[in-house]
């Protein structure tokens, strides 16, 4: 069994609570594991979450509840309908609108003793050590791999716990990454996977309540951690399955050779997105009278189908194609493109596409090595279709 966590530091001695603030969190201080003392602690306390959707709205909303004092929110996305069976921290009336202002009237409304402070914009290399620099903890809401491997390296770089946590379909897991004695995300994970080896969100689906659970085991383990109680996530991983309702978790080490908090050969921050996202580099150069490139723009990809002679193929499941359809493309979910090559002609130029592409390059490295060699992925799939090109194709 771990020791308890070590609470987290404080520059200053906390400002006593106000009389409102002690009738609101009244049935918190009543514990005395929490008490005066604590509470101070947590209005004390500056937390970043990274993403404010499926994992970040319970987060948010439960850290908020809890008189967390400072609330740093970064995301750069808006609310879509689609986002709206998970994301509850959003409301249909919220569609379109930026999400780190939606989060922010949501979460003044819930407490206007917080001080939240949105971050509209993209994580990146150039802008992540300034901004989880200004926080004490940090919560990983994130659902994207690049975004995982930049935070878990900025939080080591400077010395600042990660709670982290993950959903998919029907699963989830959640762990505490960048302690001072603990593993970082790299430990368990060293690299970034293959691009299109792990299907994101989006494309394998996730079980509503899913991010409900994780989150609100991500929000307890950081109130947990913020106030040294217990044993925390802090070197074990949480491995949930909500189908059979079952729950494990695994012990996690750091590893001595992990280039981030081990060997320390990191040192900076790069992005990742070319690297989890790349296209396939073993497949050989596009040949052909059209001189498609391997990846192709929707606006590219809308100019050479309008000039005819090119098949748009549909590598999605029926029901995405049933929520969302670019006219004229023919269907073939990527299970099963190997069983039907014959409908995949040869002899015209062949444009894969998707949700947002990463299936898609698979199935165009795929073909290429079954001697198709004019084929192109549709960079960014149906989405940025929508976005780019025809915005009566509904975002899901």
């Amino acid at each position: 069994m771990s020791a308890p966590p070590s609470p987290v530091p404080h520059a200053s001695p906390p400002a006593p609570l106000s009389t409102a603030e002690l009738l609101r969190y009244s049935r918190q201080l009543t514990l005395p594991e929490v008490g005066l003392v604590g509470q101070e602690k947590l209005r004390a306390t500056r937390v970043l979450v990274v993403g404010t959707g499926g994992l970040g709205s319970p987060v948010a909303l439960y850290l908020a509840a809890a008189g967390v004092g400072t609330l740093g929110l970064v995301d750069f996305d808006r609310v879509d309908a689609s986002n709206l069976h998970r994301q509850v921290l959003h409301g249909t009336a919220s569609i379109g609108e930026a999400k780190t202002e939606s989060a922010r009237a949501r979460l003044a409304d819930l407490n206007p003793h917080v001080r939240v402070v949105p971050h509209a914009e993209a994580l990146t290399s150039a802008n992540a050590l300034a901004i989880v620099g200004q926080y004490d903890l940090v919560v990983d809401g994130s659902d994207n791999f690049p975004t995982r491997y930049l935070l878990s390296d900025a939080c080591v770089l400077l010395g600042k716990p990660n709670v982290y946590g993950s959903v998919q379909r029907f699963e989830g897991q959640a762990a505490i990454f960048c302690t001072a004695t603990g593993p970082c995300y790299r430990c368990l994970f060293r690299e970034p996977p293959p691009p299109g080896l792990v299907p994101s969100c989006a494309e394998a689906g996730v079980f509503g309540v899913m991010p409900g659970l994780i989150g609100m085991i991500q929000a307890t383990e950081a109130i947990k951690f913020m106030l040294g109680l217990g044993e925390t996530l802090d070197g074990r991983l949480l491995l949930v399955d909500a189908l059979r309702m079952g729950m494990r978790s695994i012990a996690v080490r750091r590893d001595p050779e992990c280039p981030a908090c081990g060997t320390r050969t990191i040192t900076a921050l790069i992005d990742y997105e070319a690297f989890c996202g790349a296209p396939y580099a073993g497949a050989a150069p596009l040949t052909g009278p059209s001189g498609a490139s391997a990846e192709l723009t929707p606006m590219e990809a809308r100019d050479r189908l309008a000039r005819g002679g090119a098949l748009l193929l549909d590598v999605r499941e029926p029901h995405e194609h049933a929520i969302a359809h670019i006219d004229g493309a023919m269907l073939i979910p990527m299970r099963d493109v190997p069983g039907a090559l014959e409908r995949i002609p040869r002899d015209c130029d062949v444009i894969v596409h998707c949700h947002h592409g990463q299936r898609s390059r698979s199935v165009m490295a795929y073909l290429r090595t079954q001697g198709y060699t004019r084929v192109a992925n549709l960079d960014g799939g149906i989405a940025r279709w929508s976005t780019d090109v025809d915005p009566r194709v509904p975002s899901y």
